[in-house]
């Protein structure tokens, strides 16, 4: 079992800041309890140096504020494992924010490494067997059992040693910088508050509702969101993603027609159904001027040859994915094949003011854009 140091104190966790503040790297991973309760919290962050591994337990600690020089600081790098949760997760709870960062997740992204997950990157280069019983586990719950925390130390324990390897990877492909321009861009991400906005917003599939059915749909969200908060649960956990849309699709007005839909589970109608099937009727009779409508971005005119440049982009980028072993969508995403189709550069100079290109994209792909746009033409 790997040694660690469990810090449970402001005083301790102080002294800890003071020591690390003089290492150069350190690693760092989260355990939240987005599995168990409605609004999420950090409840384990698991730090490791180059010779000592610390977990520290943000619910009996009532000042993490010390922490924030440690993150924030230019000099220290940072090494993470898919780093985006992490510093949305330390933003929305402590407002601490990441600089200088090393993401072993993205490094292997322009690697061509196929099996990323942490798990596999452990077991390949040090032959290490995550035990997976905590992967689900509820990490509010105290006190925490040493089995628990022997895994959440395994996150960070190997990190930096990781992230040598593939650093080294990185220099000899020269794409270091490329991933380094990544990292950077990543370190910018930020806890998305939804504020007042409608839930339907963020419901996959409510873009292709009507008005109506966007009202029972919101209706529904509204109701579950409500019942999630009171039962302090996760949403999935009162009633499933794929539930609320079957509801909002066919809008059952009765018990019994919500039972033949058989969308809630038996447990769930003698629970939910009667204030489902009010969500449902209570939206039906929403007058029309108040029905809610999706907003819809205006797209700039096209030229007709847009459609014909995407699907050349496209092949292109498949050919340029096989060549850099980097994948399709991460090298170039669909978004940024349609704002290239359609702003149409004819120099270099063009392409590089297309808003969110990449300098590492514009290293590996300027001429193979420019030499399709130009067979487009």
């Amino acid at each position: 079992m790997i040694e660690y140091t469990l810090i449970e104190n402001d005083e301790d966790l102080a002294a800890r800041c003071d020591l690390l503040k003089t290492e150069k790297r350190l690693a760092f991973d989260l355990e939240a309890d987005s599995m168990h309760h409605f609004k999420e919290k950090v409840c384990l962050v698991q730090m490791a140096d180059p010779n000592d591994s610390f977990v520290v337990d943000p619910l009996s600690i009532d000042d993490l504020s010390v922490l924030k020089p440690v993150f924030e600081d230019p000099a220290i790098t940072k090494v993470f494992h898919g780093s985006d949760f992490d510093i949305r997760s330390l933003d929305r709870d402590f407002d601490i924010h990441v600089n200088n960062l090393f993401d072993t997740e993205i490094a292997c992204r322009f690697l061509g490494i196929q099996k990323r997950s942490l798990a596999a990157l452990l077991e390949k280069h040090f032959d290490l067997t995550l035990d997976k019983r905590f992967q689900k586990t509820d990490w509010s719950r105290r006190p925490l059992s040493k089995e628990m925390i022997a895994y959440s130390v395994n996150d960070v324990a190997y990190l930096l040693e990781l992230s040598d390897i593939l650093k080294k990877r990185l220099e000899d492909e020269g794409r270091l910088a490329w991933a380094e321009e990544e990292f950077e861009l990543q370190t910018r991400v930020r806890h998305d508050n939804n504020g007042n906005e409608p839930l339907f917003l963020k419901f996959k599939g409510s873009g292709k509702m009507g008005r109506r059915s966007l009202a029972v749909l919101e209706s529904l969200l509204q109701f579950r969101k409500t019942l999630a908060v009171e039962k302090d649960k996760p949403l999935f956990k009162i009633i499933s993603s794929e539930a609320i849309a079957k509801m909002a699709a066919n809008q059952p007005e009765t018990l019994h027609s919500l039972k033949e839909l058989r969308a809630l589970s038996p447990r769930q109608m003698d629970m939910y159904g009667t204030q489902c099937v009010a969500a449902i009727v209570g939206a039906l009779k929403t007058p029309e001027k108040e029905l809610p409508v999706y907003p819809r971005k205006r797209l700039p005119e096209m030229a007709p040859q847009v459609p014909e440049r995407i699907r050349s982009l496209k092949e292109m980028r498949i050919t340029a994915s096989n060549k850099t072993r980097i994948e399709p969508g991460f090298l170039l995403n669909n978004t940024m094949i349609t704002a290239i189709a359609i702003a149409s550069p004819r120099t270099a100079d063009e392409l590089a003011q297309i808003d969110g290109m990449r300098n590492w994209q514009l290293e590996a792909l300027t001429d193979d854009i420019l030499s399709t746009l130009r067979i487009c033409a």
